[in-house]
């Protein structure tokens, strides 16, 4: 199992998540999105980080020099495009940073995974291929944080999970539905933004505790004795 909070913008926030030990964290760096933090706070909230929770850095259509400075001010190694790269800049990515784990953002509509099994079959060609793929809703002009959910019976169907990277499935999820959105689509993961927040960009502590809660019961309900790998555990 894992999961990730996303859009954390303040220290304090930080902290209070990091208490209900989520897998993960996700620090926006789209300055367009409610949710964006500056980076002088994201590498204050990476410090303040206990070990064990990752720091994920989200990016939306930001240039490959400006993710690689960031990353490395604020030493995070794990990045999640939302941008619609293209496999070439994928691998350019991995290339200058090469110790990264790199989340692909998927936003699937009701055409199905044909756009993403092009992008990843051009990925393998390179010989770069993705830590994981979120999927999230196809939403026009939004790169993600619209409280939409993707279809989960096609996520469910027609995911090759045997071939593919690991699933993470993010999209309208919220406490009341994470456990039936892990129990119908079997991701590896879930990733929550709007759906434990208040206001845009201000998390409800409650409703977050509640998530962390029953994903990791919906999780143990499914596990299987060969998961997937883990992504990006900080060794300091």
């Amino acid at each position: 199992m894992w999961t990730k909070i996303c859009g954390i913008c303040d220290l304090n926030t930080a902290r209070q998540v990091a208490e209900l030990r989520p897998d993960a964290i996700g620090l926006n760096f789209f300055t367009k999105s409610p949710r964006s933090v500056q980076p002088g706070v994201a590498a204050d909230i990476v410090r303040a980080l206990p070990e064990g929770i990752e720091p994920v850095a989200v990016f939306v259509k930001s240039t490959v020099e400006e993710i690689v400075a960031t990353c490395r001010d604020c030493r995070i190694r794990t990045i999640q495009l939302h941008g619609d790269e293209t496999a070439e800049f994928t691998a350019r990515l991995a290339e200058l940073l090469p110790d990264a784990n790199v989340i692909v953002a998927f936003r699937l509509g009701v055409e199905g995974f044909g756009a993403l099994s092009e992008f990843l079959a051009a990925c393998q060609r390179l010989g770069r291929i993705p830590a994981a793929v979120l999927v999230d809703a196809h939403v026009e002009s939004a790169y993600g944080g619209t409280g939409r959910r993707p279809p989960w019976d096609i996520v469910n169907a027609e995911y090759h999970r045997t071939d593919w990277p690991p699933l993470i499935l993010a999209g309208g999820l919220s406490p009341d539905n994470v456990a039936e959105a892990i129990r119908n689509v079997r991701p590896w993961g879930v990733d929550v933004a709007s759906g434990v927040e208040t206001h845009p960009g201000e998390k409800n502590i409650p409703g977050v505790k509640q998530f962390i809660e029953r994903a990791a019961l919906a999780f143990a309900e499914i596990e299987t004795n060969n998961p997937a790998p883990a992504i990006g555990r900080r060794n300091s």
